[in-house]
């Protein structure tokens, strides 16, 4: 039986919603290939959530403190991957999938694909694990048919989160690690710079090289918190030091998935289309020959600053 892991990544809120969606994922490669979807935790969790979002098994390698900082979480996974062997091991492409999967695959000595945007199966069953690559001017799809596990991160909002299906039966397992030890000691967690994102939000302001000077961009700040969406950027503009990374979209951003996606003043690189994969995009671009407009539902060519005065003259103003 093909067995596919699923890392569960915790933080203080709990499950992280990346976790639900690669287990959906999951279940359905294991439906086709008539494999085991696991979800490998590090910790208590919500354990009937899991099994409800596809999860045959639940594993709790009990023993690792949590918060514990990436050495010792790669190593206790490292060493249920050894005790059970699964085929593949899929995590988030988050801060700490990121850091925490390339030590797991350097402990079992197999590969990696990170950022992946499209996970499949070839005739063999081998995991096709697809991601841009040349900066995003062409897809490239990566096989690991000698080593086990196949191992991919994925970038939260690539999957639908699953409908819980609460009738699902599985099974609970704890298993206890041996004790680890490493030489980096955790002192304290500090927060994100760029709190007040909010990228999850259905309606996202975005903004671009294109926005103008700092009383556009408070604008475009203002207007979503009146919208009650989530302030995204543009690379350049978080490396010009405008914005804080955690609004960047794009390749080397996030991956944002909201009902509405209003960009102001971003040009259309595939750079950054690449991490929206939105239901609406409405641009607004001073340039009537900017690449945003071949991706947008809506198309304003105008400049940003009287665009969002108008608009925020229309829009009311929030408590």
């Amino acid at each position: 039986m093909t067995e596919l892991w699923v890392y569960v990544e915790l933080c203080r809120e709990g499950i992280r919603p990346v976790t639900f969606e690669l287990l959906g994922k999951a279940a359905e490669l294991a439906a086709r290939c008539g494999g085991r979807v696991t979800a490998a935790a590090l910790g208590a969790c919500d354990t009937e959530a899991l099994i409800a979002a596809g999860a045959d098994r639940v594993l709790l390698g009990e023993g690792v403190a949590l918060p514990a900082e990436d050495g010792l979480q790669a190593q206790a996974l490292a060493e249920l991957c050894r005790r059970h062997r699964p085929d593949m091991l899929l995590l988030g492409a988050t801060g700490m999938g990121r850091s925490l999967a390339p030590r797991v695959a350097a402990l079992l000595r197999t590969g990696l694909t990170a950022d992946c945007t499209r996970l499949d199966l070839d005739e063999s069953g081998l995991l096709l694990q697809t991601r841009p690559a040349f900066g995003g001017n062409l897809l490239a799809t990566i096989l690991c048919p000698e080593r086990r596990p196949q191992m991919a991160t994925v970038r939260p909002k690539v999957f639908p989160q699953p409908a819980p299906d609460a009738s699902r039966h599985g099974e609970v397992r704890r298993e206890a690690l041996p004790p680890l030890q490493s030489s980096v000691r955790l002192l304290e967690e500090l927060p994100a710079p760029g709190g007040d994102a909010r990228l999850d939000a259905d309606i996202l302001v975005a903004v671009g090289n294109g926005i103008g000077g700092e009383e556009n961009l408070a604008m475009a700040r203002e207007l979503a918190r009146r919208l009650g969406g989530g302030l995204a950027a543009s690379r350049p503009l978080v490396d010009a030091g405008r914005m804080p990374y955690p609004h960047q979209v794009g390749q080397t951003g996030k991956t944002v998935a909201p009902k509405v996606y209003l960009a102001l003043g971003i040009s259309g690189a595939i750079q950054h289309m690449a991490g929206v994969q939105a239901e609406k995009i409405i641009a607004v671009n001073a340039d009537a020959d900017a690449p945003i407009f071949a991706y947008a539902d809506e198309a304003v060519v105008a400049d940003c600053g009287a665009f969002l005065r108008e608009l925020l003259a229309a829009v009311p103003a929030l408590e």
